[in-house]
């Protein structure tokens, strides 16, 4: 047997943007509608024609963009939006609307109906409470690479980044009725789960391979897709997927979101030929390999971006001091092009408007303001 599925990897530079939504009756409260959406009898509009399923609960559902070869920020901007039109049109022709949250404020997850997929059954099965529990809707961008070792050593060096995003997504104050104190409920909620939250750093794309078949070989997981880490090559799709961000109702903010992680990957895949780093970070700090912050170092700076949201600071690349969100923002913004951070952070943040929005005018309004229209 081979060290893995390295053929995928043919394409660098390609777009593909997957988002979870809730399905939510006309008071935008979640119901089990997936099940006519996804398999009634009528169907889908060609947008979405086989790139929409659901996921764990029957009031939360999938929807994937077609292949971007040529992202630009409009382009990003008309395919997701085009993208959701056609899902909110498709739930409507059933009576049903569609929501955008990391976190749904009105789902109680002890009285939500889970999916009878086989595949969601035998998870809820194996898992059991952190499974059962997981109301999570997020945004999943993947960025096409054409060598698998490339792929492996990116998704290695995107992981400082990952925090900083989570911060500027954050969308998921609220879970099962309560405000939780944190920016990205969301992100906590799922790290719950097993084969989640921040990655380890693998040497090769032989390495990767070889524990991802291991995985599999001893029954630790059912499939590939059960690798539910922040970032990860996606041995099937050629691409580095990363998986951090909440899920929004905003197509602006997923479009910025994605055009920044399209600049990301490719920037690094550039720097590949000759490893070399936006900042090398000091040998104090780094893993042992001697690439990148200590992964307890960068469990500190996703802490920091789950609980604070916009007002984080993360431990720099340096290893050495703290870098506040805004001033890695206009680093980033500078460095890459991507001035769709900015208008970002100059935002409110999701998590200040939901929060701001249920205590001026309560529950029906923030179930509102969450629909994708």
């Amino acid at each position: 047997m081979g060290d893995g599925p390295s053929e995928s990897f043919t394409r660098l530079g390609s777009l593909g943007v997957e988002e979870e939504f809730y399905v939510v009756d006309e008071r935008g409260r979640p119901v089990s509608g997936v099940d006519e959406l996804v398999y009634g009898g009528r169907d889908p509009p060609e947008r979405v024609a086989d790139r929409l399923d659901h996921e764990l609960f029957k009031c939360t559902i999938e929807t994937q963009t077609p292949r971007i070869d040529d992202p630009t920020p409009e382009r990003i901007t008309r395919e997701v939006t085009e993208t959701r039109d056609a899902l909110v049109a498709h739930a409507d022709a059933d009576g049903y609307r569609i929501a955008g949250a990391g976190l749904h404020p009105a789902a109680r997850w002890r009285e939500l109906d889970h999916a009878e997929k086989p595949r969601y059954r035998s998870q809820l099965d194996r898992i059991q409470y952190p499974q059962h529990r997981n109301t999570t809707a997020g945004v999943h961008v993947h960025v096409g690479v054409d060598d698998p070792d490339k792929a492996v050593w990116i998704a290695n060096q995107t992981r400082w980044f990952l925090p900083p995003l989570i911060s500027l997504a954050a969308n998921s104050p609220f879970w099962n009725g309560y405000d939780t104190g944190l920016a990205s409920a969301r992100a906590k909620i799922f790290e719950g789960l097993p084969n989640t939250g921040m990655p380890t750093r693998f040497e090769s794309f032989a390495a990767f391979a070889r524990f991802e078949r291991r995985m599999l070989e001893l029954d630790r997981i059912a499939d590939r897709g059960e690798l539910w880490f922040d970032v990860r090559p996606h041995t099937d799709h050629g691409t580095v997927e990363v998986r951090a961000p909440d899920g929004q109702s905003d197509p602006a903010v997923v479009a910025a979101l994605a055009d920044y992680v399209h600049r990301l990957v490719v920037d690094l895949a550039e720097r590949y030929a000759d490893e070399s780093d936006p900042a090398p970070p000091a040998d104090v700090a780094v893993d042992d390999g001697g690439e990148g912050l200590r992964r307890e170092l960068l469990d500190e700076n996703k802490w920091r971006a789950i609980r604070h949201g916009r007002d984080a600071d993360f431990v720099d690349r340096d290893g050495e001091s703290t870098v506040s969100l805004a001033t890695h923002v206009d680093r980033e913004a500078d460095r890459l092009g991507a001035t769709g951070l900015r208008d970002l952070l100059d935002r409110e943040s999701g998590t200040a408007r939901q929060r701001r929005l249920a205590a001026e005018s309560g529950l029906d309004s923030l179930c509102a303001d969450l629909l994708v229209e």
